[in-house]
């Protein structure tokens, strides 16, 4: 090849590289043999001078052509290897020296790409976004992104000045993946990539969709995560979770949203350190099993409380570091509390900088918005039947189990998932391919999800937001279900907070709505929530929900938590609600914990504690949370005293609760019972430890001999106004 051939090619490539629209910026730049001698091209805009330093210390001046590119030819003996130079760049700041990115070769290993565009990469994160490497001895970052229909992806930050032109990526073609090498690049540089479209229209600079760490909020930029794997110290908790998360094991979940549940004097929000210190130690204390967090996966929008994420890698930054988070679960799990995160996978953001037409195209969304577009939340939908997102969100959720030794994910919005007219009226929806409401695609994604947890993360928890009568959730894959460990019993809280609500005058009338959860309280594997769903959007507080005046409104509640904490089931409960905060939840604020000043709420948080401890403590209570066995009716028709009465039992012990919804005390209220002997109150909600009138039965009662309610023995007992009393036999 002639010099003048070499320079007629690069005249029309050079334009194109000034213009950042080059479709294949490595079949120029870098090291090129050039018959006997070899070329070396530069694109630096805005160089005073290039020169290229071999390894051996020769040294190649590299003459300016126009534009900012910068080409020199040197014999063949310049180089022992393609990429045995550096460049040394002098800028108008000052001189930079560096390996030039342009002569590595390939970097991804083509089974990696296959994996990825079937879907089935067991560890996708791993191979896109951004990654400190060693490439032929050369430290730096490797970035990879998924982009089938750009014309050009570059990647910039700092060390580029933000221009796109200066870093395009190589296309490898066969799966749509973009890649480059920078050297000598660290962890903690920001960046984000820079695409244009199939239409050549240059899109806002997008933020990594793998990227494992990103800016604090408002910025958008992703940052190159530290490698430095983090030294855990939960070996022991890690091998033993799995029978704390059976259903036979005691769960009680005291959710979080990390930045109101409390905050330092100047009203700023703590961090995981801090948190480690202060949250930690008071949800040990106060008896429950997990915490869980509202999402902590990167999001924009702090109003959206985490459900509308973008960085599905990324804890984020607002509380610190990926470091620190991962210190954040090692202490809780030294503190022997399992921590549970919020996830969503069923929708995403329309913000500018993410996901959304990521390369133009609607890549991670379905292009129709019958399909792809969430009119509730002005949200996106994956497109989970496309096999790279798929791996996207899936890997997401590996990820999160693995890397930060999560003991379980809650899934946000299942039930959005599974239907094509979630939310849709007629014509605003397609059906699936053979015509029904059914997302196919969804429902293979989460049976594949949980299968692979199962497998991969064993002991670790799946949890369905599923609000509808799907069949199934927490059945087997195998047997046809979806393969959930539990699933959150939406229909429990909304028929027992609409009975709570009621005046107990009219109770009777709805007595119903106590007892139906017990119709189908083993159709799943469930767990009880009182969210923060329920004290948000006006719907007020826990406490404000209960009727009467202020001491009825506090028995109500103390009554309540009686029944669930007694209920088959596994327990939820939000911050706030354990003391009984009468202000609705806000996110901008912290919990109102002066209240606790106040014998009212400061007996609803004494409650909590003891009912946790009584929860973990009798097996009863929780042993055959799963088990029909587990549970008998000894009065559910009592409408007209809004009395209820079951046992619970481990197969050998019991638990009796009674249930008093009413302010009118029933003295001599005979209850039967299985076992003869006395009978220990474990707790009464009316003690006046919990703010209650300390009606009771001075710790318990002797049963009698005699059949009652079909059983063996009876108890009568006096029952004290708006209560829940729980007994077990003493020996």
């Amino acid at each position: 090849m002639t010099d003048s051939r070499e320079r007629r090619i690069l005249a029309e490539d050079i334009d194109a590289l000034a213009a950042g629209q080059h479709p294949d910026p490595f079949a120029v730049l870098g090291p090129h043999p050039v018959g006997e001698a070899l070329c070396i091209r530069a694109f630096l805009p805005g160089a005073a001078s290039v020169e290229a330093v071999s390894d051996a210390g020769r040294v190649l001046a590299l003459q300016a052509l126009r534009d900012g590119v910068f080409e020199g030819q040197a014999d063949a003996g310049f180089l022992s290897r393609m990429t045995g130079y550096r460049l040394r760049i002098q800028w108008p700041g000052g001189q930079q020296e560096t390996e030039d990115p342009y002569s590595f070769g390939l970097l991804l290993p083509e089974e990696d790409l296959v994996l990825l565009s079937r879907g089935c990469h067991e560890r996708a994160d791993e191979c896109l976004g951004s990654h400190c490497v060693e490439v032929d001895g050369v430290p730096g970052v490797r970035f990879a992104v998924w982009a089938p229909n750009a014309r050009r992806v570059s990647v910039v930050g700092n060390f580029n000045a933000w221009d796109g032109r200066r870093h395009p990526m190589r296309l490898r073609h066969a799966a749509g993946v973009w890649e480059l090498f920078v050297p000598r690049l660290q962890h903690g540089e920001p960046y984000k990539y820079e695409l244009v479209g199939a239409d050549g229209t240059l899109l806002p600079q997008k933020a990594d969709p793998y990227a494992r760490q990103a800016e604090p909020a408002p910025a958008t930029a992703s940052i190159v995560a530290d490698p430095e794997p983090f030294r855990w110290t939960d070996d022991g908790w890690m091998a033993g979770r799995a029978g704390r998360h059976a259903p036979d094991a005691p769960i009680s979940v005291y959710e979080v949203h990390v930045g109101s549940w409390l905050r330092r004097e100047d009203g700023s929000t703590l961090n995981w350190h801090e948190l480690s210190d202060r949250l930690i130690p008071y949800v040990r204390d106060m008896g429950f099993t997990h915490i869980e967090l509202m999402p902590i996966m990167e999001y924009p929008f702090g109003g959206s409380w985490g459900y509308q994420p973008l960085g599905l890698f990324a804890p984020t930054a607002r509380y610190g570091s990926p470091r620190d988070f991962a210190a954040f679960v090692d202490r809780c799990h030294g503190a022997g509390l399992g921590v549970i995160l919020d996830w969503v996978p069923a929708h995403f953001p329309t913000d500018g900088h993410g996901l959304a037409r990521f390369d133009g195209t609607a890549l991670y969304e379905y292009e129709d918005p019958r399909e792809g577009f969430h009119q509730d939340w002005n949200t996106y939908i994956y497109n989970l039947g496309r096999n790279e997102v798929r791996n996207f969100v899936m890997a997401s959720g590996l990820a999160w189990l693995r890397r930060y030794h999560i003991d379980g994910l809650r899934v946000d919005a299942v039930a959005s998932m599974l239907y094509r007219d979630y939310s849709r009226g007629e014509g605003e929806w397609i059906p699936n391919c053979y015509g029904g409401r059914e997302n196919l695609e969804s429902i293979s994604f989460l049976r594949e999800l949980n299968e692979r947890v199962r497998q991969q993360v064993p002991g670790a928890m799946m949890i369905a937001e599923e609000s509808t009568a799907w069949p199934g959730v927490t059945a087997p894959v195998a047997e046809g279900g979806l393969g959930f460990h539990y699933k959150w019993n939406m229909g429990w809280m909304h028929d027992t907070l609409r009975y709570l609500r009621e005046d107990p005058l009219y109770r009777r009338y709805h007595h119903h709505d106590m007892t139906f959860g017990l119709v189908y309280a083993y159709s799943e594997k469930f767990m009880l929530p009182l969210s923060h769903d329920e004290v948000v959007h006006g719907k007020g507080s826990l406490i404000g929900k209960m009727p009467g005046d202020r001491w009825q409104r506090f028995a109500n509640l103390r009554a309540y938590f009686g029944f669930m904490w007694s209920h088959p089931g596994k327990k939820l409960l939000f911050m706030g609600g354990e003391m009984a905060q009468e202000r609705e939840w806000n996110h901008d604020r912290q919990l109102d914990w002066d209240v606790l000043a106040d014998p009212l709420h400061a007996g609803v948080q004494h409650l909590v504690r003891d009912l946790n401890r009584a929860y973990v403590g009798l097996r009863a209570l929780h042993k055959r949370d799963a088990d029909p066995a587990g549970f008998r009716w000894v009065v559910g028709d009592d409408d007209r005293n809004s009395v209820y009465a079951f046992l619970r039992s481990d197969g050998e012990r019991y638990v009796l609760a009674v249930c008093n919804m009413t302010p009118v005390p029933r003295q001599g209220y005979q209850v039967g019972v299985p076992t003869g002997g006395w009978w220990r109150e474990v707790v009464n909600t009316d003690a006046a430890d919990y703010g209650g009138s300390g009606m009771g039965n001075g710790g318990g009662a002797e049963a009698r001999h005699g059949p009652f309610h079909g059983l063996p023995h009876s108890l009568v007992l006096t029952l004290p106004p708006l209560s829940t009393l729980l007994l077990e036999p003493e020996g």
